[in-house]
């Protein structure tokens, strides 16, 4: 049996734009004579489509289109993720914030279609509601497992999380016997997810004694990166096909063919991939072509310009140096290096003009001085980078990077203005690692190695260095690597780095909290980044 694997890239809410992916897709399916053409969770909605699923109307719309695929099955059949409706239940009809955004009960459901017609469906048991996930919100879980006889193969079908768990849905049709196990997922990245996947799919394909099928979505979604990244592996563990991360694609298999060697995850170059993916989907999806960068000399901007250029094409990519008081002339060297090295247009706009009469308005109310002078040229800077994007129809791309922002070392409606944040999900020590990957994969020294061995500083006052106002990197990154990503107890905190440390950290995350709240969109790489998965309340005396 030949199968093609659809590893599409949707917009949520784009039932046009979708639609015509999809019937793209069963086109060549077709002309490639393959015998099943497989789509991802939501395929036609996206993923995700979080509080539109309860606008009034879109449940129409959404069928509407979903018809048109169900015809197309009478030239080959489907396997595709979509919605339907659950039975109803009841409803709080005295509190209009609950009464008017119930306007239906949904599954999360995979469907069999065959011959211009719905064979059926299996709907989503487990439905997630950790980190970035809030499916509980829109869904209910399913409560029936189906094994579908179709063309003399008993098929079990699944959705997404149904495949992590170890009793559900596939682990029943795997003890009932079946032939072949398909799950469309919708399943966002971050660096190590994909061997997770690997390991899932071996161990029910072993299980069952079947091959499995996993399908999985490709693109940007706001702060979400699906890297695709699909496969089938055989009864015995090994890969028949793995098909490219990052990339959309209809890739094609045949259940009968030769093993494949297994595919590797990547590192740093996993992540540089996933977020020029991420950056581009986020501006080509809202209409946006050109991007804004205040490039400091320092190597978070530098890194963020290079991903710019890789996402948008240097063209479309304007950085500004924006030199103060305190502006050292290595930073002057380094920014136009960075500019040249990576072809984009360099702006230089002295901030000082301006800081000198905001000085001398606001000193006769209080004395500009300490933190006040600081987090003004900050603020003016990001004034003028948002003034440069009003004037070209770009965005302005926020350069903090998950260290920064979880110490709250950057300035509210200064550095952190912006629509997006490539890198706020990067420790200081993977933002050089990701710098010294592009330069490798460039073959030259795009970021100059003068950017990579100074130290860092915000150079809002004479001699500034980062490490004189927040912890050493060296410390500071492997404590947010623990606290963040594997919510470490503080006592295990405290046995690494000691006490003083740990409560110094903990205090100013805490603390910064209100400035997360005010961020741009963290490109989300790691387990648990600042943003959608992160819901800390703003107001908060715990301690530990």
């Amino acid at each position: 049996m030949k199968l093609a694997i659809a590893q599409i890239n949707p917009t949520v809410g784009d039932f046009p734009g979708n639609l015509r992916k999809i019937k793209n897709a069963i086109g060549q399916a077709v002309e490639k004579r393959a015998d099943l053409v497989i789509f991802p969770e939501l395929a036609l909605l996206g993923y995700p489509p979080r509080d539109l699923l309860l606008r009034r109307g879109l449940k129409e719309k959404a069928d509407e289109a979903f018809q048109i695929i169900v015809k197309e099955s009478a030239k080959i059949p489907i396997v595709i993720g979509h919605i339907t409706e659950a039975p109803a239940g009841p409803k709080n009809r005295d509190d209009p914030a609950a009464f008017h955004w119930q306007p239906h009960r949904l599954y999360n459901t995979v469907f069999l279609l065959h011959s211009g017609t719905i064979l059926g469906y299996q709907a989503k048991f487990r439905l997630p509601s950790f980190d970035v996930f809030e499916e509980e919100r829109y869904f209910l879980p399913g409560e029936r497992v189906e094994i579908f006889d179709w063309q003399g193969l008993r098929v079990g079908l699944s959705v997404c999380e149904d495949l992590w768990y170890e009793m559900g849905v596939v682990a029943t049709q795997a003890k009932a016997g079946v032939d072949l196990l398909i799950n469309v997922s919708a399943s966002p990245y971050f660096l190590g997810k994909a061997s997770i996947r690997y390991r899932l799919g071996r161990r029910w394909a072993e299980a069952a004694n079947a091959p499995v099928v996993y399908v999985n979505l490709v693109g940007g979604q706001d702060e979400l990166i699906f890297d695709g990244r699909s496969f089938v592996i055989r009864p015995d563990g090994s890969f028949l096909l793995a098909c490219a991360a990052f990339r959309e694609g209809l890739f094609l298999v045949d259940l009968a063919g030769p093993p494949l060697e297994p595919p590797q995850e990547e590192g740093i170059e996993d992540v540089h991939q996933a977020l020029v993916l991420g950056l581009r989907d986020y501006c080509l999806k809202n209409g946006l072509k050109k991007a804004v960068i205040g490039v400091s000399g320092g190597v978070d901007s530098a890194v963020v310009t290079a991903l710019a250029t890789m996402a948008l094409g240097p063209e479309n990519v304007i950085a500004a140096f924006l030199p103060g008081p305190y502006t050292a002339e290595l930073s002057r060297e380094c920014a136009y290096t960075v500019a040249q090295n990576l072809d984009v247009a360099l702006l230089e706009l002295s901030i000082e003009p301006a800081l000198e009469a905001l000085r001398k308005t606001i000193s006769a109310a209080v004395p500009v001085e300490g933190v006040v002078a600081e987090n003004l040229q900050a603020r003016i800077r990001g004034t003028v980078l948002m003034a440069l994007a009003n004037a070209t129809g770009a965005i302005v791309l926020c350069p903090g990077n998950k260290a920064e922002i979880a110490m709250g070392y950057n300035t509210l409606y200064g550095d952190t203005v912006g629509a997006i944040a490539p890198i706020g999900d990067l420790l200081k020590e993977d933002v050089y690692a990701l710098a010294r990957h592009i330069n490798e994969e460039a073959g030259k020294a795009v970021i100059p190695e003068e950017v990579l061995t100074r130290p860092p500083s915000a150079e809002l006052r004479p001699n500034q260095r980062d490490e004189d106002d927040i912890p050493p990197y060296a410390l500071l990154d492997p404590a947010l690597r623990l606290f963040c990503e594997k919510n470490a107890g503080y006592s295990e905190l405290v046995e690494k780095f000691g006490e003083d440390m740990v409560k110094e950290i903990l205090h100013r995350l805490y603390r910064a909290e209100y400035k997360r709240r005010q961020l741009p969109l963290v490109l989300k790489v790691s387990p648990k980044a600042f943003g959608l998965g992160w819901r800390f309340p703003v107001t908060n005396r715990f301690v530990g």
